[in-house]
């Protein structure tokens, strides 16, 4: 299921994207217009400023903007930031793999189902971006 967090990124990167090239937007106009708890996205909004997803502008006239066009920005490459691993089990993960402890990779037949379905679903959000939300 997808975080609450990762909910709020989306919804406040597609605002973004609606005002791309229009300058730095203040975080509390995008929390008041997306429904989201300032502190919060605070939060959110400095990890995906540290992936390069966004930039952000101080002083008067400052907020944040994205570092790029919305159609560079894959939905994958947000939910990894704020999420971290797509994958349902970290066996199968291809940034965050980790072996189970419980398992023999040799053997387990879990890995493989699971290794489809994180295809199927990288196969959807490695091709749509901000643009598509």
């Amino acid at each position: 299921m997808l975080s609450k967090k990762a909910q709020y990124a989306i919804k406040a990167l597609s605002y973004l994207s609606e005002r791309y090239e229009q300058g730095p937007v203040l975080i509390g106009e995008i929390a008041e217009a997306q429904q989201i708890p300032l502190k919060f996205l605070e939060r959110i909004l400095l990890d995906l400023n540290k992936a390069g997803v966004l930039n952000s502008k101080k002083g008067k006239g400052g907020g944040y903007f994205l570092a790029g066009p919305p159609e560079s920005v894959s939905l994958a490459r947000v939910i990894r930031v704020v999420d971290g691993p797509i994958a349902l089990i970290p066996c199968v993960s291809l940034h965050f793999y980790r072996k189970c402890e419980d398992c023999d990779e040799q053997t387990c037949r879990m890995n493989v189902v699971f290794a489809d379905v994180r295809d199927a679903v990288l196969s959807v959000l490695e091709n749509r971006t901000l643009k598509d939300i």
